[in-house]
């Protein structure tokens, strides 16, 4: 095969998680980003006849790391990746921002990228190794919407979102899970005019309702129809400032109260 490319496949996991598999075209060899369930990955490896040779780990949450000592177990020849700022048992090489994550066997290379906020040493995979640049981003920036805040601080989270989203427009955001629908609600109420939103809401009313994934989603498509990488719009502002209930003079202070919001929603 002349020009073999990277492919990305969802593993489905709980009621919403994706564990996303990485394959090259011709190849059975394969990385999973952020296994929880390793009883469904095994499947899908037995089925295709696969071999596990990478674990990417985005950060420590157990519905994403859950599945990694039993597939360390069954495949010990698989490298696991994972933050440096972060104790998950089983990574065995602790990276940041900076380092370089090459896997070999798919000639694949992904620069690693700090996003803090979500947790404390939350960290993104960003690879241009094809065509078309790919984000594997965990649950910092999710289609429509934004992870929560449960270690860092909303300045941090609203500073890994601004990095996120000085990507390549056309780069394919894998997040981990099917928030979709539910985060397009939340936005119609900041955005109730947004067409771009608007239309997205019915693609992806279409594609959950054939029980198919919304993802992935492009930095371009977040630009336009997610309020959190918006915060410069005024219809974003005003309904914000409603919200609080007080003037916001600055990024960060729309970001904190639509995070506050989001939260109770």
């Amino acid at each position: 095969m002349k020009n073999p490319t990277i492919a990305v496949e969802p593993i489905p996991a709980f009621q919403d998680n994706y564990i996303w598999m990485i394959t090259r075209t011709g190849s059975t060899q394969v990385v999973v980003v952020d296994p929880g369930d390793a009883q469904v990955v095994q499947q899908v490896l037995n089925k295709g006849g696969l071999e596990l040779v990478a674990i990417l780990v985005t950060h420590h949450h157990g519905d994403h790391t859950g599945g990694v000592k039993e597939l360390t177990t069954r495949h010990p020849g698989a490298i696991v990746y994972g933050p440096v700022r972060e104790n998950i048992p089983g990574v065995q090489y602790k990276v940041q921002e900076g380092d370089t994550v090459d896997i070999p066997a798919l000639n694949l290379s992904m620069k690693v990228l700090d996003v803090p906020g979500h947790t404390a040493g939350h960290i993104a995979y960003f690879s241009t190794t094809d065509t078309c640049p790919t984000l594997f981003c965990g649950d910092t920036l999710f289609s429509v919407g934004c992870g929560r805040i449960f270690e860092g601080t909303a300045e941090q989270l609203h500073n890994s979102l601004k990095k996120l989203a000085e990507l390549p427009g056309n780069t394919q955001v894998y997040c981990a899970h099917e928030y979709t629908l539910t985060n397009i609600k939340f936005a119609l109420h900041s955005m109730p005019a947004n067409k771009a939103l608007l239309k997205h809401e019915k693609i992806a009313q279409q594609l959950c309702s054939k029980h198919l994934p919304s993802l992935p989603s492009t930095i371009e498509l977040e630009c336009n129809i997610n309020p959190f990488l918006r915060l410069d719009k005024k219809d974003v502002i005003a309904a914000t400032e409603q919200f609080a209930g007080r003037k916001l003079t600055n990024s960060v202070q729309v970001f904190t109260y639509l995070r506050k919001w989001k939260d109770i929603f």
